[in-house]
């Protein structure tokens, strides 16, 4: 069976790590791709934006399973584009992807089926925000309503504070369309977690746990990033059977239910970003596609054919039995560029990784192979994330970060508190 990845980052090289494995493969493409999964595929140089150009490649490379990375492909409507043409593909269609392209959408449906989330309102207009903002009580959350690649949400402590964000959002358009509609939320206090589940409209997975950290520095401080680490599963106190039937039974069980009550066809992953608050796990926004890092902690805990899996879900069928979490500790650790989220320098080269070592994985995003220095170079913001797995999370934590400095290139950073 051939099977094309679409995306670039450290996620699709996790994807393509555990299709790799699958003994129902036949040929594996990654659209892009990157420096990584050149190794276990053919990387094929089409963006994931570019729907029509990634359906005629499926098209007349015989592609027999499609698995779409991220979330931007999703909302442009390449399920349905694939799906028309007869094309098997896994994840949600243009209007199922709205439950992560439209925070709007998202808190509509959540308000009408009573699935748990902050108190919010919606606005477009600069001028009735502000009115708002002026009767609020602090901290408050300002979030941009569309895709932001995780850089959209912001806790805002003054009336000041807003009122700069609103300006960024609502009029100088900083965000573009994706700031066009905000929601203002309450703010809640408690641990995020990071949950998946597989999903159509007849199945759900056993559901599997992470914690990440957006912030850029050490104690999560700085900016937000995209993620710059993760561990799974989360520390029991997050995540235990009492937290899971919780969860299951008021957050993931209602989506898919209403889902299936709004005639809206969700077939692919369900990720639910949540806190958990004295009230019990509220949700702080939904995904529709593993998250990134969580991904790299998640997959290597996975027990079964992963591309068996996937097939069955898409074809409206799935079984617990086909599917299991390993009882073991994943840690991961990403490597940036100096400056990111903000501006950074590409093309440096990278040295340690022919460094083998068995008891970690380095799974490739912002890299590329140089052609005239024949060498792998930095070629984005978050370039690497080394992960290990164990049964000792101090000691799979030490194993990484024992790994992270013979990995090296020029503006090398990453946080030293994952896992903690």
């Amino acid at each position: 069976m051939d099977v094309l990845i679409v995306g670039n980052g450290a996620r699709e090289h996790a994807l393509a790590w555990k299709i790799s494995q699958s003994t129902l493969l036949g040929k594996l493409y990654v659209a892009p791709g990157n420096a990584g999964t050149r190794d276990l595929a053919t990387n094929i140089s089409i963006e994931v934006e570019d729907i029509d150009k990634l359906l005629s490649f499926a098209l007349e490379n015989n592609i027999d399973f499609t698995i779409v990375g991220p979330e931007i492909p999703l909302s442009l409507g390449l399920v349905d584009s694939f799906q028309e043409a007869g094309l098997s593909v896994f994840g949600p269609n243009k209007i199922a992807s709205q439950m992560e392209s439209s925070k709007v959408f998202s808190k509509n449906l959540m308000q009408k089926y009573d699935i748990p989330t902050a108190k919010s309102m919606v606005f477009s207009e600069y001028n009735d925000a502000i009115k708002y903002l002026a009767s609020s009580k602090f901290p408050i959350v300002i979030k941009a309503s569309g895709l932001a690649a995780g850089k959209g949400v912001f806790i805002v402590n003054s009336f000041n504070d807003g009122e700069k964000i609103l300006d960024q959002l609502l009029r100088k358009k900083e965000l573009g369309d994706a700031g066009g509609e905000i929601v203002v939320e309450e703010y809640l206090i408690g641990q995020e977690i990071s949950v998946f589940a597989f999903v159509n409209e007849k199945y759900i997975s056993e559901l599997v746990a992470a914690c990440d950290y957006k912030k850029a520095y050490d104690g999560d401080l700085g900016p937000n990033t995209g993620g710059m680490g993760a561990y799974s599963p989360p520390k029991l106190e997050y995540w235990n059977d009492d937290i899971k039937s919780e969860v299951l039974s008021k957050v993931m069980l209602p989506v898919v239910d209403a889902m299936v009550s709004e005639k809206i066809r969700y077939t692919g992953i369900l990720y639910a970003g949540l806190i958990l608050t004295d009230n019990g796990p509220m949700v702080l926004e939904f995904n529709c596609r593993l998250g990134d890092p969580e991904a790299q902690v998640v997959l290597p805990r996975l027990n079964g054919d992963f591309l068996n899996i996937l097939m069955e879900i898409v074809k409206n069928q799935g079984s617990q039995s086909s599917l299991s979490w390993l009882e073991e500790e994943c840690v991961g650790v990403v490597l940036t560029s100096e400056g990111y989220p903000e501006k950074y320098s590409k093309g440096y080269p990278i040295r340690g990784l022919e460094q083998q070592n068995k008891d970690i994985m380095v799974f490739h995003a912002g890299t590329v192979w140089d052609q005239v220095s024949e060498a792998i170079v930095t070629d984005g913001g978050r370039v690497l994330t080394l992960v290990a797995k164990g049964k000792d999370r101090g000691l799979v934590r030490d194993q990484v970060y024992s790994y992270v400095d013979k990995i090296t290139f020029e503006g090398s950073t990453y946080r030293t508190d994952i896992g903690v």
